[in-house]
């Protein structure tokens, strides 16, 4: 496939700019306040692995017109004017009197009335990334102004990707493909598991990820008990399902599928069970299109993964992809978001083996006008077989 230019063209973040104005609008917001990575990325392009840190705060104020203002420690300002940004107001950080709250107060009073409505994530899956006793220092310093939730504009909009957005997922998922498709380069019987993982992520940078933020797995004769443990240095033996679940980066954005593994011929209950992963999942792509709604492709998949029985343990059959590895909707009985073009999702039934132990599979879609479409490209029924 053809690999998407880096970046995005001004263009893309002023339409994401209006767009979230004209939702401040309707909600009587007169400014955003956004503190986390993926709203600030959204809005400027600011891409920097330099969040691992957690002494620097990070602020941009979103005003009901015109374009972002960047409130950042000044080790970022070179970075920062890289991006469409040009209003960017720094102090040097870390300063332990006022680190950044006066600037952020000012700034916040400069473009919002006396008595504003200013915006603040505030939902499932939000945090402010910024100290608590600063939080209260602002809103003293705002006087009447206040700090109101953000009425889930950035989540609502993030929600639906644009073309150029989908293409990096897209180049993302490539990635992904061809490193699973390496997988017994690195994996056979004797192998430790924990070699494995590490050889797994050097794959997926060899295959041109730019990072691995993310990789699960576990191994275990006739499957596996849970999807979220570190790789121990266990060695894969004759009878193991190895299952390795990625979330590596491309330009900003992830890709999150998985892939199980017979070490040797499966017996036929552990192929029985990938093949059913398979079905369920194909029925949730089936399903999987505009108007219809995120419980839909959860009963979809689920009446095929688990017939009879209401969930697995895990709770959930999928979610959103973007920016982060996870991102809104939940694919549970209880979300009637409806689908719409654009949405990118994860589709991830599971399914119950004897012993209490399990199956997982996932694969990475798109929403489409007349249905979905495939972003990773999909496994078939048979498993991947490991010497």
């Amino acid at each position: 496939m053809t690999v998407p230019p880096r970046g995005f063209p001004d263009a893309e973040f002023e339409a994401r700019t209006l767009n979230a104005q004209a939702l401040m609008a309707e909600a009587g917001l007169s400014a955003l306040l956004l503190t986390t990575e993926p709203e600030i990325r959204y809005y400027t392009g600011f891409l920097t692995r330099f969040w691992e840190s957690p002494t620097r705060p990070w602020y941009v104020v979103l005003p009901a017109s015109g374009p972002p203002i960047a409130v950042i420690p000044s080790i970022g300002a070179h970075l920062m004017g890289q991006t469409w940004i040009t209003d960017i107001r720094t102090w040097q950080a870390p300063d332990y009197g006022d680190d950044g709250v006066g600037l952020l107060a000012d700034t916040l009073r400069e473009v919002t009335p006396r008595d504003g409505d200013i915006g603040l994530a505030d939902a499932m899956e939000s945090h402010v990334r910024m100290p608590r006793a600063d939080l209260q220092a602002l809103e003293v310093a705002l006087a009447l102004r206040k700090l109101v939730s953000d009425a889930q504009i950035t989540r609502r909009l993030r929600m639906i990707k644009s073309e150029a957005e989908i293409a990096k997922i897209r180049a993302a998922a490539s990635v992904a493909n061809r490193a699973f498709d390496r997988v017994a380069e690195i994996a056979q019987t004797g192998t430790p598991l924990s070699a494995v993982f590490r050889s797994f992520q050097a794959l997926c940078l060899a295959e041109c990820a730019d990072w691995v933020p993310y990789l699960a797995g576990a191994s275990d004769h006739d499957g596996y008990r849970d999807v979220i443990s570190p790789a121990t240095d266990a060695p894969l033996e004759q009878g193991h399902v190895l299952m390795l679940d990625t979330g590596l980066v491309h330009d900003g954005y992830f890709c999150d599928f998985d892939r199980n593994f017979s070490v040797g011929p499966p017996s036929a209950a552990v192929q029985s069970a990938h093949a059913r992963l398979i079905d369920a999942t194909a029925a949730g792509f089936a399903a999987a299109r505009p108007s219809v709604t995120i419980a839909d492709l959860f009963h979809a998949m689920n009446a095929v993964a688990n017939p009879g029985r209401s969930a697995m343990e895990a709770g959930r059959l999928g979610h959103g992809l973007g920016m982060q590895l996870t991102e809104w909707p939940s694919i549970i009985p209880a979300d009637h978001t409806e689908l719409v073009p654009g949405m990118v999702l994860t589709l991830e039934p599971s399914v119950a083996l004897e012993g209490g132990r399990i199956m997982v599979h996932e694969e990475n879609i798109v929403i489409r006008e007349t249905g979905a479409e495939w972003l990773s490209a999909p496994q078939g029924r048979d498993m991947r077989v490991l010497t």
